[in-house]
């Protein structure tokens, strides 16, 4: 049995709508700075509306659709995750933290045994 993953070609008419899509984004954010003199609610109307335009033709195209079903499952995603209490968070930061310093402390020493070694016994040289 082959479990052959199978891909599937994407037509122009699909590229032309993504094409466009991106357009609309673009739109949107040049007309957020273009309107600047304009208030705040104009502004971000215009922003809003190239955002949703393009989420209608990206929602049209099947790489459009793929990606939103992806989004989709990664919020699902991310529900299933498991944050540590602020007591677990703050000892995790506290051995972190721990660790470093120790690391420290020990390339410090190895850096000072190393400099010892080299110019006080290898070559002689008293500072």
């Amino acid at each position: 049995m082959s479990n052959h993953p199978v891909q599937t070609v994407s037509t122009s008419s699909d590229r032309l709508k993504v094409a466009l899509a991106v357009c609309a984004v673009i739109a949107g954010v040049v007309g957020f700075y273009v309107l600047a003199d304009k208030s705040s609610l104009v502004r971000a109307s215009a922003l809003v509306l190239g955002l949703a335009i393009a989420v209608a033709l990206a929602w049209t195209s099947t790489q459009g659709r793929e990606f939103l079903s992806f989004a989709s499952e990664a919020v699902r995603e991310t529900k299933k995750v498991v944050w540590p209490t602020r007591k677990e968070a703050l000892q995790i930061t506290a051995i972190v933290f721990l660790f470093v310093l120790v690391m420290a402390l020990f390339l410090w020493g190895t850096d000072k045994f190393l400099e010892f070694l080299l110019y006080d016994v290898i070559l002689g040289w008293k500072k």
